[in-house]
């Protein structure tokens, strides 16, 4: 797999613009070519590969579909069970430093349809929902009844569908942010000061950042086309949100390739724009207690009157660093969090 990547690398076609420097308008020309250079030279899939293969992982059949985990057993057959939902543009790497904080738990870290080292995803309609009913049902298969969900990004949203849809199994959740989908239905006329102002702060990020939403909800085929033949490609789309949505300095080169290659080696850039491209229907409210943790560096941190109109937060943590990929940049501060919710749960 790494010859063919060496072979198109070296095949790249240098592409420049009159702003290829220029962080605010994408990947810095200068920042790709280094990262390129190191990924046909120096860098070494293999390793990590092997590191990852080794993962505790399984593979259930639930919802008509294959969903492989990693299923992290606890010593103690009593201990409390967590599941952790990663979102885009990662996959189960997310939690790779959250899995040695939580031997203490049994954890559960689908690997979501459509991502990296999923089952392949070969038909439509698999949204945030369906993916909700598929966890659930492969919770179920594997033994577990009742369950603290802690997740992000689309993780986030699929965890909030679950405790919507399974209240008697989902004892707490966790979040580093609510469903995004909450703003269509926020009425600003009733919601408090901060809250109201959010949305306005949410709707500009949106205009300024939200572009790749748009083409990877809309135009699916031909984005996955550019990005899944050309690893330059791939890794510009994905290292500019690694770096733009983390604290500085969260990623080394080799961490930021191994989760680009995980992408290019599973064929998986076009099939994880599913849950941008499927329409989800969340509830009003959710009545789950719920812990959320906002990371400064994160996209948009929601304040707590805004969430409180639609979860029932019981705890809101702010921490000093960290970012979008909490769980990876901060893992200990992450950990502690997950733990106030196995509590609210009564875990």
């Amino acid at each position: 797999m790494m010859s063919d990547i060496r072979e198109r690398l070296g095949r790249t076609r240098r592409v420049t613009t009159p702003w290829s420097d220029d962080g605010t308008r994408g990947i810095r020309g200068t920042r790709l070519d280094e990262l390129l250079e190191h990924w046909a030279n120096g860098y070494d899939w293999s390793a990590h590969e092997r590191r990852i293969e080794a993962l505790p992982w399984v593979t259930v059949r639930a919802g008509g579909t294959d969903l492989r985990v990693i299923h992290q057993r606890s010593a103690d057959p009593g201990a409390p069970v967590v599941v952790l939902l990663h979102g885009w543009p990662d996959s189960v790497l997310r939690f790779e430093r959250v899995l040695p904080l939580l031997t203490d738990a049994h954890v559960v870290v689908p690997a979501l349809p459509g991502f990296p080292f999923a089952a392949p995803l070969t038909a439509p309609g698999m949204s945030a929902d369906r993916i909700a009913g598929i966890v659930a049902d492969a919770l179920d298969e594997l033994g577990h009844s009742r369950y603290t969900v802690s997740g992000g990004d689309v993780g986030g949203t699929v965890a909030e569908l679950l405790a919507a849809r399974h209240p008697d199994r989902v004892a707490a959740l966790h979040l580093t942010n609510i469903a995004p989908q909450h703003a269509f239905t926020a009425d600003p006329a009733t919601l408090a000061p901060d809250a109201a102002a959010y949305l306005g702060r949410a709707a500009q990020w949106f205009r300024a950042e939200g572009g790749y939403i748009a083409e990877q909800s809309t135009r699916p085929n031909t984005l996955a086309v550019a990005l899944g033949d050309s690893p330059a490609g791939l890794a510009a789309w994905i290292v500019e949100k690694l770096e733009s949505w983390s604290d500085e300095s969260a990623f080394t080169p080799d961490e930021l390739l191994t989760w680009v290659t995980a992408y290019w080696v599973t064929g998986t850039i076009g099939t994880s724009f599913a849950t941008y491209t499927e329409p989800v229907s969340l509830p009003g409210r959710i009545d789950t207690p719920t812990v959320l943790s906002v990371f400064p560096h994160d996209t948009k941190p929601e304040p707590r009157s805004y969430a409180e109109v639609f979860l029932n937060v019981r705890d809101y943590v702010e921490h000093r660093a960290g970012g979008h990929f909490a769980a990876w940049e901060q893992p200990e501060a992450y950990v502690r969090d997950v733990r106030r919710a196995i509590r609210l749960g009564g875990g």
